[in-house]
């Protein structure tokens, strides 16, 4: 995902939404040096997030000091224009609102959805053709197209992970 993202979005304050341990904020700072900074924003991070980022700073020591933790949850953050929020496995409704996070400041955005919720997860009219998480995604697409953005979709191989729906966006005033 890291990978995919930083091929389109470069520069920036990187925002990791529900980022757990931290590693796609870290790959994200390593894959493009023009990064000041990143922010992890989770609520429960994992007890072991600490030692994994001793030891990433220990193999690349161009990323000490410009990893933050924030416990803490997505609607205390201020998000910027400039900034690139990424989330990796955003459970259910919680990609909705890292898009309506991002969008009502114009950042750039990359999430890679899961467990997507029929109950809490707008799928449209759309169940009637496609299974209810493309049905999802689809909305969701969409929405982004409705309020300005470009978007981008892609998949991320199968095997890497089942839930593999990568969607990307900026505001069409910025690509």
């Amino acid at each position: 995902m890291a990978r995919r993202t930083r091929r389109i979005f470069r520069g920036g304050r990187v925002v990791d939404i529900a980022g757990g341990h931290g590693l796609l904020a870290h790959l994200m700072l390593l894959l493009d040096d023009t990064s000041p900074t990143t922010i992890v924003v989770d609520p429960t991070p994992p007890a072991s997030a600490e030692r994994i980022q001793r030891a990433l700073v220990q193999t690349w020591p161009k990323l000490d000091g410009r990893v933050t933790y924030i416990k803490d949850r997505l609607d205390a953050l201020q998000i910027g224009r400039d900034d690139v929020v990424v989330s990796c496995h955003a459970c259910g409704a919680l990609t909705d609102r890292i898009i309506e996070g991002a969008t009502a400041s114009g950042a750039r955005l990359a999430v890679l959805p899961c467990c997507h919720d029929e109950a809490t997860c707008d799928a449209g009219d759309l169940t009637g053709w496609m299974e209810p998480a493309l049905a999802i995604d689809a909305v969701r697409v969409s929405r982004l197209n409705s309020l300005g953005y470009r978007v981008r979709t892609q998949t991320i191989p199968v095997e890497i992970t089942p839930k593999n729906r990568l969607i990307l966006a900026e505001p069409r005033n910025r690509a």
